[in-house]
């Protein structure tokens, strides 16, 4: 007897309804913490001679919750210092909704972290003002609450400037970033500050916040990717460059699927501006 319709569509239906059961299950047992190394070469327009292969290991979107346990921040951390990079950036989201019961446990896990030149941390939508900084403060982390700090490398200046995910106003950014020299690079938990980036003439952004989409489907994408500029990865605006991280923890719900979690190791490299 032929295949009718009608049992055509169940197959199809009872094909699919597996697909998205088995990538789920592996989404949330598996892939949210089968965390990665991922190295990135940032284009930096200006960047002195000296500075060209500077490294930064870049971790965000840590959300340490009752969904991303202590063993995927101390593995994190374990990874970033394997890396043994110039400097550290902590780029926000450190619990979810400002968990006051995360918030001095994550930044005890993150303690270890070390570089030769320093570890600066930036707050995201996540993480409360006060509670946040303060824990990461206690343990020697220096969070730039729009602030400018300049710190020099191998003989050059380099400007870190940290700006709060709520900081979004052009002539708010403009203020802070007046005192900044040719290198600076724009810590932003937001990658949609690549427009007041590109319009400052600012060389560099280091962003997180959209986890790189936490499920990306297969021939449509990441759900979130036509809110920012780029959703992971790359981007160039003008003269300014991103890389945006997928982050480590989730939120909302615990699952990654086509979208793991990273460390990234950033190098910064000599633009040519030909």
């Amino acid at each position: 007897m032929g295949l009718t319709r009608r049992a055509a569509l169940k197959g199809v239906l009872a094909t699919t309804v597996g697909a998205v059961t088995g990538g789920a299950v592996y989404g949330i047992g598996y892939e949210r913490h089968r965390l990665q190394l991922t190295e990135a070469a940032l284009d930096v327009s200006g960047l002195s001679p000296a500075l060209d292969g500077l490294r930064i290991a870049f971790l965000t979107d840590i959300h340490h919750s009752a969904m991303v346990p202590a063993d995927d921040v101390v593995r994190a951390v374990a990874l970033t210092l394997s890396t043994n990079p110039d400097l550290i950036v902590l780029g926000g989201d450190y619990v979810t909704w400002g968990d006051r019961d995360y918030v001095g446990p994550v930044a005890e896990l993150l303690q270890p972290l070390h570089a030769a030149n320093g570890v600066f941390a930036i707050l995201g939508n996540h993480d409360d003002d006060r509670d946040m900084a303060s824990a990461l403060s206690r343990n020697h982390f220096v969070v730039l609450k729009d602030q400018l700090t300049r710190i020099v490398v191998r003989g050059e200046a380099i400007d870190l400037i940290g700006i709060r995910f709520w900081t979004r106003r052009p002539a708010d950014i403009a203020r802070i970033v007046r005192r900044a020299g040719e290198t600076a690079i724009l810590l932003a938990h937001d990658p949609r500050r690549l427009t007041e980036a590109a319009a400052l003439d600012l060389p560099a952004v280091l962003s997180g916040h959209t986890h790189g989409g936490q499920v990306v489907l297969p021939g449509f994408g990441a759900l979130a990717r036509r809110n920012f500029p780029v959703i992971a990865g790359l981007a160039r605006q003008d003269n300014t460059s991103m890389f945006v991280s997928r982050g480590i923890g989730t939120v909302y719900v615990p699952i990654r699927i086509n979208c793991p979690p990273e460390v990234a190791l950033v190098t910064l490299r000599r633009r040519s501006d030909i």
